[in-house]
């Protein structure tokens, strides 16, 4: 007498719907456990950070290059920057270095990403501060740390 066994195990297209099933919900809910905007924002202020000084340094480099000491204003792409001791004042950086208002959140020379978090703010992070030629010291651009953006 033969014995007649029931094979066990899953069909093909039940495998199928359970691999939609959680790719499905692995869609939902990986939106909401990943939270990108804060490499978003540190990704952008360290990029405002290096437009800052390269802009900086090439109003300079023109100021160098028209020789006169005594000129207060440059002429970057069609565009005049205020100069202070030979770099740009703040006002002449952001100019310089195309950073505005409607993208970042700009105060007293210190440029802010925006959405950043309060917490982030009250630990000064998340943000760059350009500080204006005096004249001894050349204009600085901190490093921002964006450890907490």
């Amino acid at each position: 007498m033969r014995k007649i066994s029931k094979q066990a195990g899953f069909t093909l297209i039940e495998l199928i719907m359970v691999i939609v099933i959680l790719g499905v919900l692995s869609a939902f809910a990986l939106p909401r456990f990943a939270d990108l905007g804060g490499s978003a924002r540190s990704a952008t202020i360290s990029g405002v950070a290096g437009s800052m000084k390269a802009a900086s340094n090439i109003a300079h480099a023109q100021w160098l290059a028209e020789g006169d000491a005594t000129s207060v204003l440059v002429t970057l792409e069609g565009t005049g920057i205020v100069m202070l001791n030979g770099y740009p004042t703040i006002a002449g950086i952001m100019l310089a270095a195309q950073i505005t208002a409607a993208d970042f959140t700009i105060a007293a020379g210190v440029v802010t990403a925006q959405g950043v978090t309060a917490a982030s703010l009250a630990a000064e992070t998340c943000s760059v501060e350009y500080t204006e030629a005096t004249a001894t010291v050349a204009a600085i651009v901190s490093a921002p740390d964006v450890s907490a953006c």
